[in-house]
């Protein structure tokens, strides 16, 4: 078996080394040995579970997630709903791309051959641009997210002195952007149903419950109502659920 290097393994993996040795300290990623000057040696079991965290990592898990992911029990069946998800993403994707493509020939076509441009096409360009503005859009509201919960975590402590120092208006606004932030979040989580690692049931828990459980927007802790097992269970919309069920 192979031993490498904190250069090494961040040289295999396309990361710093300051990344490797980061992991190391956060309890993630730690070496299997290490030579008689303290340097971290990894072999080749952990390459492997460093370029899956890097793979979990670029698909927007946070690093306690994939800790508690590669701690668990069912860590390899999470990992396998997660990567099938990202697998029907990238291919829906694709098939916009291609759909895409396929209309900008058309028009390129019928362009060069100076004749009238069906009425289709413009609109399945005027569609395509329409999700790309739909993408920016998701982006601000990505943006909006992190705005809005550093500020719910930093308001508390300026609500006290605000309200000490008998400033209401400060007051009100604290509490309008506290309210649009649970709007927000119960929007974004209206729409997802829960897929369990463990049964491989879909279930749709109660609102409060999905707010108040811990995670992101890919996985969140949560009981199975169906096994009742524990564990990260996988988000999934609903809408897309609708529609692998019809295309099925």
């Amino acid at each position: 078996m192979s031993n490498y290097t904190t250069g090494e393994m961040a040289k295999l993996c396309n990361v710093s080394v300051r990344t490797v040795q980061f992991y190391d300290t956060k309890g993630i990623l730690h070496p299997s040995d290490l030579t008689e000057g303290g340097r971290r040696l990894y072999n080749d079991d952990d390459l492997q579970k460093f370029r899956l965290i890097c793979t979990l990592k670029a698909i927007g898990l946070s690093l306690n997630a994939i800790k508690s992911i590669l701690e668990s029990e069912f860590s390899g069946k999470i990992l396998t709903i997660l990567l099938d998800e990202q697998v029907r993403l990238l291919s829906d994707e694709i098939d916009q791309r291609q759909k895409q493509l396929a209309m900008i020939t058309v028009m390129k076509e019928s362009i060069r051959d100076k004749a009238i441009i069906p009425a289709n096409t413009i609109i399945g360009v005027e569609d395509s641009m329409e999700k790309k503005g739909k993408v920016g859009n998701k982006k601000k509201l990505h943006r909006i997210y992190i705005v809005i919960w550093v500020a719910a975590a930093l308001g508390f402590a300026f609500m006290v002195w605000l309200a000490a120092s008998r400033i209401w208006w400060g007051l009100a606004v604290y509490i309008s952007a506290s309210i649009i932030s649970l709007l927000i979040s119960a929007f974004h989580l209206k729409g997802y149903v829960f897929i369990c690692p463990n049964c491989d049931s879909i279930f749709k828990p109660s609102l409060r419950r999905a707010f108040f459980s811990v995670g992101n927007s890919k996985v969140r802790w949560m009981t199975c109502p169906e096994c009742g097992n524990e564990d990260w269970c996988v988000l999934r919309k609903q809408k897309q659920m609708r529609e692998a069920e019809n295309n099925g």
